[in-house]
């Protein structure tokens, strides 16, 4: 069991993710200026709907990007390991941030094998979208972990992901809500392009009767 200063956000940090911070109350301006000083890392536990939840993610600081005169800064971190809370203190002892104890959980699949009907609706979606996402990334990080903040999914999905230890599962989780979501943007798209048409002139066949 280890302590970790804690830094609840409504948001899912997946192990391998960057993810750029301004740091601006002063109870986290203290957690980041001590994980700096002393060269340490915090967890970033996901409050969802109004509720902490159990897991998260540790993170490291990887670069001060820029400090204010009024003490706020910006800063890059990268998510390493999911915990699980055991003890939550808020705030934790003598600190202006709350913290807690936490268990390291073997949660992370690092199979690099992505299913190939996953693939072909992410592919449909961006379609659809007439968008182009760029979700290559180092092979260490998981196809899941890559995909899952460019599909659309809630936090409360993005949550049930970060649970789930098995890469197979964790892509079938996605698969489930692309086909739900897939025929919904489907017929968006229609209706964006029957009111673009309207009060166009239309060349239409002639029926028979």
């Amino acid at each position: 069991m280890s302590f970790l200063p804690l830094f609840p956000l409504n948001l899912v940090v997946f192990p391998h993710e960057d993810l750029n911070l301004h740091i601006f109350e002063p109870r986290y301006r203290q957690l980041i200026n001590e994980c700096l000083e002393e060269n340490k890392t915090f967890g970033v536990p996901s409050f969802i709907n109004g509720k902490l939840r159990g897991y998260g993610t540790e993170v490291e600081i990887k670069q001060l990007s820029k400090r204010y005169g009024d003490g706020r800064m910006d800063i890059k971190t990268r998510g390493l390991r999911i915990f699980r809370i055991v003890d939550f203190q808020n705030p934790a002892k003598e600190k202006l941030y709350a913290g807690g104890d936490v268990i390291f959980v073997a949660n992370e699949d690092l199979n690099e094998e992505i299913n190939p009907y996953l693939l072909s609706l992410v592919e449909r979606l961006y379609q659809l979208l007439k968008i182009k996402v760029d979700y290559a990334k180092p092979e260490y990080m998981p196809f899941s972990y890559r995909i899952v903040h460019k599909i659309g999914i809630t936090v409360a999905e993005e949550y049930e992901l970060l649970t789930t230890p098995d890469e197979r599962v964790r892509q079938e989780i996605l698969i489930e809500h692309l086909e739900r979501i897939i025929p919904v943007v489907t017929e968006v798209e229609r209706t964006k392009e029957r009111i673009a048409m309207n009060g166009h002139f239309k060349e239409l066949d002639p029926l028979n009767f």
